[in-house]
């Protein structure tokens, strides 16, 4: 492995940017739609960060709900030094490890990390989504810096995008005064937004627009999933990377959301939009965080970002036709059922077999076995993990087979962190973040090991490889087949060094699933 970690290096070597060097301090400068900026090199001079750069004007105020304008325009040089603010959100789950500013509604801004040049080349882009539930994430998160993957040829762009109540809230007469007659969804507006002054900015960065990444974990994947389907990102990203994360169930229509927003409204007393204007942030905050149990604004079908429903859309193969590499952790749901109130048993699970799927439990329970209750154990878990993601991001991937036409790749991150407490839960929701971005070091409280380091090198590999080509394989790591019929369905192991592919076990389970599962919405 680490001969192949030595040929990777050099081959990634040769691609990249030069930036004029300012002669009074080692800081480079580059020229955007809205002004010069000016980022930071790393120690080594390899790779330069632009931080907290806006790609929209403050959506405060009036502008609360309203889809992201067009930043305003500076005079000078903008110092491109330090992370912005993250996106209002209270913390959720624990393991945000943020370095910007102090969460405001002025957040929207996006941070790139672009290699220096050896030779003259249009370098592909890969954009970072973050996950968190729509609730809480930031693009100056610690796990996401993208100094290491853009060592190895890539320009990186991470943005922010607004959550919550900030990012999702419905009202009808929020819709009645649109222009576009709609609410909601301003969270992937701002995606959109960040996707589209990509598209125009990042030529000057020395990258190329027509070979732009979008990928995402968790509601970033989810979020690059439904963007496959909307007309407001065609033409803006050619590949897509999705981890634990897919546009399954159906989205909340439109009116239906409107009256989650009407319910929040009368919540707190007010009556009116302008009402709700007029509080501050810090109030509607706490009131969202209490609301639904924190969790009661999501992404919709709006009719404009997402005028049809992506099941309906990837169903008649009306989505992006574009290379796809998923998948999800072999732990996904671990969390949650070890959490729950009652021990799973075989009587209770062949009753949850039967009040879940009816007459077909029997054909259920051949899938997840419960002859005993340690097999019902077994089972239980591994239905908890399909539930939680395995599913949804299957069905993108499976629904993108039969009509995109398209390469696929399909992955199953497999990988235990050793925590330093010994209270290990598997290869849990989130844990491959550190191995994509190889930024291991920056989570703490895990006994990182040398396997650990070689796994994080070659999936990063695998990920900008496919950025570059559309194709994750390079000569000397093992090989990654496509996720075809032909080839057996094949998934690809990623853990320690047992890097292997073989055929798609899950599947059976996930197809059932499908089968007893997918209904699309209607707007």
């Amino acid at each position: 492995m680490r001969m192949l970690v030595g040929v990777a290096t050099v081959l990634t070597a040769l691609a990249g940017v030069s930036y004029p060097e300012s002669t009074t301090k080692n800081l480079y400068e580059v020229s955007t739609e809205n002004g010069r900026l000016r980022g930071v090199p790393n120690s080594y001079r390899s790779v330069v960060a632009f931080k907290g750069v806006p790609f929209a004007a403050p959506p405060s105020g009036e502008f609360r709900w309203k889809p992201p304008r067009r930043a305003e325009n500076w005079t000078g040089i903008w110092p491109a030094d330090k992370f912005g603010p993250a996106c209002l959100q209270t913390e959720v789950f624990g393991d945000l490890r943020v370095r910007g500013e102090p969460p405001g509604e002025d957040c929207l801004s996006l941070n790139i990390w672009v290699p220096k040049r050896v030779r003259e080349t249009k370098l592909p882009v890969i954009v970072w989504l973050y996950g968190g539930g729509f609730v809480t994430g930031d693009s100056s998160e610690s796990r996401y810096d993208g100094e290491n993957l853009a060592k190895k040829g890539v320009i990186v762009v991470i943005p922010n995008y607004r959550l919550g109540v900030f990012g999702f809230f419905a009202h009808p007469d929020l819709t009645k005064e649109s222009p576009i007659k709609t609410s909601g969804n301003y969270g992937l507006l701002d995606q959109v937004a960040a996707l589209q002054w990509v598209s125009r900015n990042i030529a000057s960065f020395g990258g190329d627009p027509q070979n732009v990444t979008l990928a995402g974990q968790s509601a970033g994947s989810f979020s690059v999933s439904v963007l496959m389907t909307s007309p407001l990102a065609r033409g803006l990203f050619q590949k897509a990377i999705g981890e634990s994360g897919g546009f399954y169930p159906p989205l909340t229509p439109l009116a239906d959301a409107e009256k989650v927003g009407k319910e929040f409204v009368k919540s707190l007393g007010a009556s009116s939009i302008p009402e709700m204007l007029n509080k501050p942030a810090a109030e509607l905050l706490r009131a969202a965080a209490k609301f639904k149990g924190g969790f009661g604004f999501d992404s919709i079908l709006d009719g404009y970002v997402l005028p049809t429903d992506p099941i309906t859309v990837y169903s008649q193969g009306k989505q992006l036709h574009i290379p796809l590499l998923a998948g999800w952790n072999a732990d996904e749901g671990k969390m949650s059922f070890l959490s729950a109130p009652q021990k799973t048993t075989a009587k209770s699970f062949a009753q949850l077999a039967r009040s879940r799927f009816g007459v077909y439990d029997a054909e259920f329970l051949k899938l997840y076995p419960a002859d005993s209750d340690e097999r019902a154990m077994h089972s239980a878990e591994e239905l908890a993990d399909d539930d939680f993601s395995g599913f949804s991001t299957w069905e993108w991937v499976e629904m993108h087979r039969k009509t995109g036409n398209s390469p696929l790749y399909e992955y199953h991150f497999e990988q235990v962190p050793v925590v330093r407490s010994g209270e290990s839960v598997g290869s849990k929701h989130s844990d491959e973040i550190e191995y994509v971005f190889q930024t291991l070091n920056s989570r703490g409280g895990v006994l990182w090991t040398a396997k650990d380091y070689e796994l994080s090198d070659t999936v990063s590999t695998y990920w900008v490889n496919f950025a570059k080509f559309g194709n994750p394989n390079l000569q000397g790591l093992p090989n990654w087949p496509q996720y075809t019929s032909a080839d057996g369905f094949q998934v690809m192991h990623l853990v320690g060094s047992d890097i292997h592919a073989s055929p798609d076990m899950a599947r059976s389970r996930l197809t059932f699933l499908e089968s007893h599962s997918l209904k699309p919405t209607t707007p």
